[in-house]
């Protein structure tokens, strides 16, 4: 008879196997390929098809998404950044663990046992592997539909003009690594409120009005310096890597923050986990 181990139980893969297979999954990936496909056939056929019509003042990501691929999949980033991509991260983690209490299958898996904080983990892990997967399928499907579009134009630059192919795939790639570490605040908010409640749609929707209800303070100039303790603050930190010269201070900053603001919810969302009656 083999000794029982406790990271023989509920694998990372076997878990992911599960996520990928649910609905909801295939129902996110599947928004995201088709947003890009819709605005790319707005931009052609559309009553504007032949203006720019989305600029966004000094910042005109949109006004040069016919330029080419890198900014057609730079502006997917941009307007999927501030809504859609932080609905999915509290869906993925948010949905986690309360969709096993609400099934009632999550008693059953801590008898199995597997160790709660084990449980938590992969969990975590599953659900940022996610928010990630359909992150990159965003880009690589905008990116690919704006190159049958709109040419194989290297990336032009709001700040900076145009750049090198080299240049244009290293500032797309700083562009959406840095938008994925913006994610793990609301990420971390829905995996605290999933380990919460029973109900997943709760523990999403607290997500999302938590990141809209910061917006709205980040936009009130009266508050000053307190702004800088919200997560709308460094949101867009990533155009400093649209410049002639990336800087690094800003996206530092912001890295620090999220990381750090993630970390402490779920290490709050691991101790209330650790004291929960587990009843469903």
């Amino acid at each position: 008879m083999s000794q029982y181990s406790a990271q023989r139980t509920l694998g990372v893969r076997v878990e992911l196997i599960r996520q990928v297979r649910r609905r909801r999954t295939a129902v996110a990936f599947a928004i995201v390929i088709a947003l890009p496909v819709v605005v790319v056939l707005a931009v052609l056929f559309g009553p504007s098809s032949g203006s720019s019509g989305l600029a966004d003042g000094d910042l005109d990501v949109f006004g040069l998404m016919a330029s080419g691929p890198w900014n057609f999949a730079l502006s997917g980033l941009f307007f999927s950044s501030a809504f859609l991509l932080v609905i999915l991260a509290a869906m993925f983690l948010g949905d986690t663990v309360a969709s096993e209490a609400s099934w009632g299958t999550m008693r059953y898996l801590l008898v199995a046992p597997v160790p709660r904080r084990r449980f938590l983990f992969v969990k975590m892990v599953v659900g940022l592997l996610l928010t990630c997967a359909v992150l990159v399928v965003l880009v690589i499907t905008s990116f690919l539909l704006g190159l049958a579009a709109f040419g194989s134009g290297t990336l032009e630059s709001p700040l900076s003009g145009t750049l090198g192919a080299g240049d244009s795939s290293v500032r797309l790639a700083i562009v959406a690594g840095y938008i994925a570490i913006t994610l793990l605040v609301p990420a971390g908010i829905a995996f605290l409120a999933s380990v919460s409640t029973d109900v997943p749609l709760g523990a999403v929707g607290a997500a999302v009005v938590t990141v809209i209800f910061t917006n709205i303070l980040d936009a009130i100039d009266a508050l000053g310096s307190l702004r800088e303790f919200l997560p709308a603050n460094y949101a867009q930190a990533w155009a400093d890597a649209l410049g002639p010269v990336i800087k690094w201070d800003q996206m530092a900053t912001g890295l620090v923050y999220n990381v750090g603001v993630f970390v402490l919810l779920v290490g709050i969302a691991v101790l209330r986990f650790d004291r929960k009656d587990i009843l469903s």
